[in-house]
């Protein structure tokens, strides 16, 4: 039986290198479909085919073969002029690489080619070593938008990585994509710019995703210096924004945002409505009980059940402190 399957393996091997396209690409379809490991070389082989098809098809069948193998030869493919096979490389890439590749992605990162370096930065965030750190940080400065806010996004990523001066200057970048990825990684970082960096963009960048991904991150940090810019977001003309707010002040209770607080339990998006009697409840001041019970006719199942809990969070007795 096995001398059998050698030799049926072997004709698709040997079809795998005629010069008829059709036979080639039957010989990846079914060497694909076979999964033998010694098709791993000639599959490998193919990647260099005339014909962009089999190429396809080669890097789909060494996906599936899970070999780390062949992790040289699909890195090469990051550059093909096909953005279908780089975009089939990068997702086999994505389940094949380990740490033991480090080095290999560091060196494929200093490449001149744009395609290369932005799908090795993606790769990247897949082994989060601290030791990408001196190869992510020279895009923060290249000229494509894409690298920029691909770097900074990675960033976030990389173990260990608590301060990164750089990062925060891509707050003012020119561009919309990378502020957004910026705000999200600044939420990672304690730098000490960082809150007042984050409040700024809050209350004063043009695009709305960036206030919001600012308000997104405030909410990881929980810093209670960012009150007075949640605050003034609560106003912010975009429903997201509001919300993810509303998120933040959740972890940094302030009895002066009670005002503002209440004001949001009349929201005309449900989902603000909602965070906004969880904000209340965790600050739990009675002074919010009368807009509290009238929230519990609001029109959404869920505003009514997460006002129900912030009334029952307020009317609480705080528990006394035993002097046995």
């Amino acid at each position: 039986m096995f001398a059998d399957t050698d030799s049926e393996l072997n004709e698709w091997l040997e079809m795998l290198r005629s010069p008829e396209l059709s036979d080639r690409l039957v010989a990846v379809k079914t060497l694909q479909h076979l999964g033998d490991e010694d098709a791993l070389d000639p599959l490998i082989a193919a990647l260099q085919d005339e014909s962009t098809a089999v190429q396809k098809l080669a890097v789909t069948a060494l996906w599936e073969l899970a070999n780390p193998k062949a992790v040289p030869a699909l890195i090469g493919c990051l550059v093909s002029s096909d953005e279908e096979i780089r975009d089939e490389a990068l997702s086999a890439l994505g389940e094949l690489i380990s740490p033991d590749h480090l080095m290999l992605l560091l060196d494929a990162v200093q490449r001149d080619s744009v395609n290369m370096q932005l799908s090795i930065l993606i790769l990247l965030r897949k082994i989060h070593d601290a030791q990408s750190l001196p190869y992510v940080l020279p895009f923060f400065e290249a000229e494509q938008a894409a690298l920029r806010e691909a770097a900074v996004t990675t960033l976030r990523y990389l173990n260990q990585v608590e301060r990164c001066q750089p990062a925060i200057a891509l707050m003012s970048d020119a561009d919309d994509t990378v502020r957004r990825a910026t705000a999200l990684t600044l939420g990672h970082l304690a730098d000490a710019e960082v809150v007042p960096t984050l409040c700024q963009a809050l209350t004063s960048d043009a695009d709305w995703q960036v206030r919001r991904n600012a308000a997104k991150s405030l909410a990881l940090h929980a810093n209670a210096e960012a009150v007075p810019a949640l605050q003034t977001a609560l106003s912010d003309d975009h429903w997201q924004v509001r919300k993810f707010t509303l998120q933040a002040l959740q972890k940094t209770p302030d009895n002066h945002t009670l005002p503002a607080l209440i004001k949001a339990l009349t929201d005309e998006y449900s989902d603000v409505r909602r965070d906004a009697a969880i904000a209340l409840g965790n600050l739990r001041n009675p002074a919010a009980l009368n807009a509290l019970q009238q929230s519990l006719d609001d029109p959404d199942r869920d505003v009514c059940i997460f006002t129900q809990r912030a009334i029952q969070s307020i009317q609480e007795p705080t528990p006394e402190t035993s002097n046995a």
